[in-house]
């Protein structure tokens, strides 16, 4: 099967086993889910949604987050983990919003990545999530499904984005990326994956080696 006839079956596998494609973080603008995406950075989207109503209550414009106590902010997102490095971020990146782009959350990856601590993955859910573009989340759920699968046998997460973004149709790609972390908590998991509830085993190289 060619690689993307193979990309095209587990698009439509996993639509029809995760029907609805939803990302995981509670927000309810642009700027809420750029700060609860780096938040999530090596911790929970649970956890992450658990701190952010009153991170949000208590600074909540992009001129406030601003002009925030760094302090501040680090006590209330203490449970996040790498907190310290985090609020500085959050603070940094909204006086580059401010100072830059008049508040507003640009929708190019080029222009988020210039952003303090926006790296290409937070990037490409903003772009995909908030403005409807193509994009490529590749987060350790896609690295690890997608290598399974037999796309590639790399950890760079630049490279795998430039072969999914070859392989995948490009209005189904942002969706396709949010369910692969759906199938990789509920089935495809790091430790113990489930090949015999798997939706993609019929399509998948670790499946046709492993069972």
């Amino acid at each position: 099967m060619e690689p993307k006839e193979k990309a095209l079956q587990a698009v439509t596998l996993l639509e029809e086993a995760y029907p609805e494609a939803i990302c995981s973080l509670v927000y309810t603008d642009p700027l809420q889910l750029l700060i609860a995406t780096r938040l999530a950075a090596q911790c929970t989207d649970k956890r992450v949604n658990m701190v952010t109503p009153a991170l949000f209550e208590r600074f909540p414009t992009v001129e406030a987050f601003a002009d925030a106590d760094i302090a501040e902010v680090e006590s209330l997102i203490k449970t996040c983990g790498l907190y310290k490095t985090k609020a500085k971020d959050i603070v940094n990146m909204c006086r580059k919003l401010c100072e830059d782009y008049n508040g507003t959350v640009p929708d190019t990856i080029e222009a988020l990545t210039t952003l303090p601590g926006v790296g290409r993955k937070t990037a490409n859910l903003i772009v995909g999530d908030i403005f409807q573009q193509p994009a490529v989340v590749v987060d350790t759920h896609c690295i690890r499904i997608t290598g399974r699968l037999g796309f590639h046998q790399s950890k760079d997460a630049a490279k795998i984005e430039k072969l999914l973004r070859d392989l995948l149709p490009p209005d189904r790609s942002n969706d396709f990326c949010h369910r692969l972390v759906l199938h990789g908590r509920a089935v495809c998991k790091a430790g113990h994956p489930q090949c015999h509830a798997c939706c993609l085993q019929s399509i998948c190289q670790y499946a046709a080696d492993h069972t």
